[in-house]
């Protein structure tokens, strides 16, 4: 038993599936599903047990995040884009500009830390990708990719959170030059860039997955999800997603990351764009499709997989959703349902946790594929504007962020 745990340590080590060392966007894998256990069945009337409040962290969309005993979190401050220290008892450790914040429609920061072996990777509103000393939080090195590799943005900016492997830094430009770069995690410096396959940036962020031997980075412009070959840069397929964008609204706007299991792809991107499951050949080297479903067109909000089913919101319009679960294998609707609004969702110790957008509340739900069963509530009142920050889980702890306000809220007994 010893010897297959570490040889099933070491072979997701190897793939950069996971390392004790890293967190980054959504948590495990980028799943939205956290390793936390034996956390709070049920919550007081009032919700969990605030532990901290922390206001003027800049203003932002992304997430916050826990490494080390250490609160990090991102934020636009006038016209720069900052990421911030503080020690779990809400003392700040320090503040560093990493870039220019972006500087129209939306120009919140959305970018949320990778973090490894102490160094904290990300992009900026502009486009600039940056290495930070997660300690001191010296800036380590900043390349402005934008414009050195003549990316694309699509209407609404960058909302990448960059992924990593063991050497590298991933960011998808968009744009006729490349498509996808890779930058040395230790001094900025391009390693590879793909060929371009034309169209700007999407706004997903990417996921590193592994098969036959293959690690790959699936990405995704406002037309193609490209899976890419980490080593060197090289296409292994491509699939067209433009061509599901058949609404109005939100042609080319790719919004969640993939989400990988059992050897499949799961797609979603709102706008009444369908949903989309495609099947990965044995090889790696290309895909099929397999289900479609047009009740499911997540916005914003990520997807969860628990067992066979996916949970999350689907898109109604810009200020309206219904949350759903469907069936990973056939991809039949188990339930649509309102629930105040669409919204994020994350989950940890076999439970959901969905916070609606549009007034703050959180919810503990179930898992059921039969109906959208609220354990308990409660509702966010600090900070301002859209509640677009997912949420996080770390030790125990529920991070929650609205606008320039950030509470920590104890999940334990």
């Amino acid at each position: 038993m010893r010897i297959l745990i570490i040889l099933l340590l070491t072979f997701l080590i190897s793939g950069n599936v996971f390392t004790q060392d890293l967190v980054e966007w959504r948590g495990f894998n980028r799943t939205g599903s956290y390793p936390d256990q034996n956390l709070l069945k049920t919550w007081p009337e009032k919700g969990p047990q605030l532990l901290l409040e922390l206001t003027a962290v800049g203003n932002g969309y992304s997430s916050p995040i826990v490494y080390k005993n250490t609160l990090y979190v991102t934020g636009r401050k006038d016209t720069l884009d900052v990421v911030s220290a503080y020690e779990m008892n809400g003392n700040k450790k320090w503040e560093t500009s990493y870039g220019r914040a972006w500087a129209r429609t939306y120009p919140e920061t959305r970018c949320t830390p990778t973090i490894e072996n102490n160094r904290i990777y990300l992009v900026s509103g502009m486009g600039q990708v940056g290495c930070v000393d997660a300690v001191s939080g010296k800036l380590i090195w900043t390349v402005d990719a934008n414009i050195d590799y003549k990316g694309e943005s699509h209407k609404w900016g960058i909302a990448e959170s960059v992924a990593i492997s063991d050497k590298a830094v991933f960011y998808v430009t968009g744009g006729e030059e490349t498509s996808v770069i890779a930058l040395d995690k230790t001094n900025g410096k391009l390693i590879w860039k793909t060929k371009s396959l034309g169209g700007t940036r999407a706004y997903a962020s990417s996921v590193i997955i592994e098969k036959a031997g293959l690690r790959l980075l699936l990405a995704q412009t406002a037309k193609d999800l490209i899976a890419v070959n980490i080593e060197n840069g090289k296409v292994i397929w491509t699939f067209n997603l433009i061509q599901y964008h058949i609404g109005k609204s939100g042609t080319g706007a790719n919004t969640n990351t993939p989400l990988y299991y059992n050897n499949e792809i799961f797609i979603t991107s709102g706008y009444d764009h369908p949903s989309i499951m495609l099947s990965l050949a044995t090889d790696g080297r290309s895909v099929s499709l397999k289900w479609t479903n047009e009740d499911f067109d997540n916005h914003i909000g990520g997807v969860v997989q628990v067992g066979d089913c996916i949970f999350g919101s689907n898109w109604v319009g810009n200020s309206g959703g219904n949350w759903m679960c469907v069936d990973w294998n056939s991809g039949k609707t188990m339930y649509e349902t309102k629930w105040f609004n669409k919204g994020s969702i994350i989950s940890a110790d076999g439970l959901l946790y969905c916070y609606e957008e549009k007034t703050g509340n959180l919810a503990m739900v179930k898992p059921n594929p039969e109906k959208f069963e609220v354990i308990n509530s409660f509702k966010i009142d600090k900070g301002e504007g859209p509640h677009w920050s997912h949420p996080t889980i770390y030790d125990g702890k529920l991070l929650v962020r609205h606008g320039e306000s950030l509470m920590v809220y104890n999940l334990k007994n």
